[in-house]
């Protein structure tokens, strides 16, 4: 892997910082008028001091070593100088700059040795590069230029993109204002679940923080999430992507709610993306929000390898411009909350199971176990999240076993087996019961509706009076929570 002059980095990463951190106030001001002439230039010099770093390259690349180090080193400190003056210029879109710098550290990766003296006596590898990454990481076995790409999220790069890039600060903000409620939740019920999730995105040598970061934007780590579109699970796969990740119906069961299965389709669908956008991190993000057909289309039409290029930023939708670095926010405070101000709860995330000696719902359980182990929100979320099969209002018979965190099966014994607060569990089940009776639906004179394409369960109940959403699943076998049918689909819906 090429490695550039240490000196001639530094000095573009402190320049191209500087611009950056240009304070609001210092900036020209936007009614300013714009030199066009002047921005011009700067850009006509950017992409020439590109073409000159390349040439660089490629001078390395012929064995010309001293002299491609010459070349190197003179257009990145001209790229320095001119990003600079963009910044203090009305007009000029310093983006376009920090883009050239990506795209050029991207060209690097492939190129050969290139090592200065400055050099000689810094190791660089794989493992001081990375965090929790194994010598037998498949991405880092088929992909090398990966490497830079992990470590954003567990090294130096993330801060230099936090120093550089308004949008992830922003991000950030709104993480620790009016969405620190979402992430709180976010960390709580990774946590528990965290047993179940983190090994898959090891074994792909994928960092956990990245994990966390799409958990938090896509589902605040609630395992039954269904978004509108029909995207379901804890990291929101659509039906047929789903599918290609090995995600599919068994039992009657959506495998897109289990938090293990979901993790391992998340990780292989990023490593698949990883190959195609050439490790690009961000533009893989855009492609799990935004669809990668779409994000391949618009980097091979701007011609650009960055997503924060304007050709490509500025065109994509509104959801995925916020998606990407809101991922990525999440991502960067998950690795270090201390220098936010933030504290995460400090749990015991030890997993435990236990086996029903008496019959019990969810909902039951999670009353009788209260707020065991100071746990302020309860356990509902957690048992529903480790148990994403079970309908939480089933009752469960005697002997099931169920997996739960190593505190609460301690506590089962004592409070939820038998005795006062199991007690209290049953009597409220039994009220909620008589309120709202199990409807017997008259299958035998059911008629037969047709699913057309936008229809949901819902829809279809309201089209047809007063039968009920369950009424309908439970005849023609369909499994809470998704209620997943397709357009073409005959259903039996019940006479009321």
């Amino acid at each position: 892997m090429l490695q550039i002059s240490r000196l001639a980095l530094t000095l573009c990463i402190g320049g191209l910082t500087a611009c950056a951190g240009v304070s609001s106030q210092s900036r020209p001001a936007s009614t300013d008028q714009v030199d066009e002439t002047a921005v011009n230039v700067l850009f006509a010099r950017l992409d020439k001091d590109s073409q000159r770093f390349e040439a660089g390259l490629a001078l390395a690349r012929s064995g010309e070593v001293e002299r491609a180090q010459t070349e190197i080193k003179a257009a990145l400190d001209d790229l320095q100088a001119n990003a600079e003056l963009c910044g203090k210029l009305a007009g000029c879109d310093q983006a376009r700059f920090f883009s050239a710098y990506d795209r050029l550290l991207r060209l690097d990766v492939d190129s050969p040795s290139l090592a200065t003296d400055a050099d000689d006596d810094i190791d660089v590898n794989a493992e001081d590069a990375t965090v929790e990454v194994g010598e037998d990481s498949p991405v880092i076995a088929s992909l090398p230029e990966m490497e830079r790409t992990i470590t954003l999220l567990n090294g130096r790069e993330l801060a230099d993109i936090l120093t550089i890039n308004d949008a992830v600060n922003a991000g950030i903000e709104k993480w620790l204002s009016q969405y620190r409620p979402n992430l709180m939740t976010t960390y709580v019920n990774y946590e528990f679940m965290r047993y179940r999730m983190w090994p898959e995105y090891h074994k792909a040598g994928l960092p956990e923080a990245l994990l966390f970061g799409m958990l938090a934007k896509e589902s605040n780590g609630r395992v039954h999430a269904v978004s509108r579109a029909g995207a379901s699970g804890p990291l929101q796969f659509m039906y047929t992507t789903g599918l290609r990740f090995g995600l599919s119906a068994q039992d009657g069961f959506d495998q897109r709610f289990d938090p293990g299965m979901s993790a391992r389709a998340n990780a292989a669908y990023i490593n698949e993306q990883l190959k195609v956008f050439n490790g690009n991190l961000e533009l893989v993000i855009a492609a799990y929000n935004g669809g990668e057909g779409r994000v391949r289309r618009l980097a091979a039409r701007g011609g650009s390898t960055s997503f924060w290029d304007p050709k490509i930023y500025s065109i994509l939708p509104d959801e995925t411009r916020d998606y990407v670095p809101m991922v990525l926010a999440a991502s960067w405070l998950f690795l270090h909350p201390e220098r936010y101000n933030l504290d995460f709860p400090k749990l015991d995330i030890r997993p435990g199971a236990i086996e029903l000696q008496t019959p019990a719902t969810l909902t039951e359980l999670s009353v009788c176990f209260g707020n065991e182990g100071g746990l302020y929100d309860g356990w509902f979320r957690t048992l529903r999240n480790l148990n994403p099969a079970l309908d939480p209002q089933k009752k469960l018979p005697s002997g099931t076993r169920l997996e739960v965190p190593m505190q609460l099966q301690m506590a089962y014994p004592g409070k939820c087996a038998g005795g006062q607060w199991a007690n209290l569990a049953k009597n409220l089940s039994a009220a909620t019961l008589a309120m709202h009776p199990v409807r017997q639906a008259n299958a035998s004179h059911a008629k037969i509706y047709t699913v057309r394409r936008g229809d949901n369960l819902a829809s279809i109940a309201r089209k047809n009076g007063c039968v009920k959403i369950r009424d309908i699943a439970r005849v023609n076998n369909i499994r809470a929570p998704a209620y997943r049918i397709r357009a073409g689909q005959k259903l039996r819906i019940p006479s009321c």
